[in-house]
């Protein structure tokens, strides 16, 4: 009997490594640069992600201070599937005085913001 037991624990914990969400790879920052634009900030950021169509697709990437406060968000209102890896701009973007640094997170339509930041220099 505890060899049945044994056997079936086995078997469910076999099928439940099988059939865990396997989740995407997460929207990727591989440049960026700022520009300063009279009082405010221009940012052009290229990213990749394994966009696969409308169901999803990276979604936008935000300005943030070094202690998280969102300066700017960039919304990526369409799939780039056959676009990787792409670049998009955002202006216009307000950043206090004497900040040295920026960074900046992408976002994923299924996954969420992405854990990593790529951070930006402002000179």
């Amino acid at each position: 009997m505890m060899r049945y037991a044994l056997a079936l624990t086995g078997g469910l914990l076999a099928c439940s490594v099988f059939t865990a969400p396997v989740l995407a790879d997460p929207p990727r920052i591989e440049a960026a640069t700022a520009a300063k634009a009279g009082a405010n900030w221009r940012f052009a950021v290229t990213l990749t992600h394994p966009d696969s169509g409308w169901d999803h697709y990276a979604d936008g990437w935000r300005i943030l201070d070094m202690q998280g406060n969102e300066l700017g968000l960039r919304v990526l209102a369409h799939p780039h599937e056959h676009e990787q890896p792409f670049t998009r701009s955002l202006g216009n973007v307000v950043v206090p005085a004497g900040t040295a640094q920026v960074q900046i997170q992408a976002r994923c339509l299924v996954d969420g913001w992405a854990r990593e930041t790529f951070v930006v220099d402002l000179k």
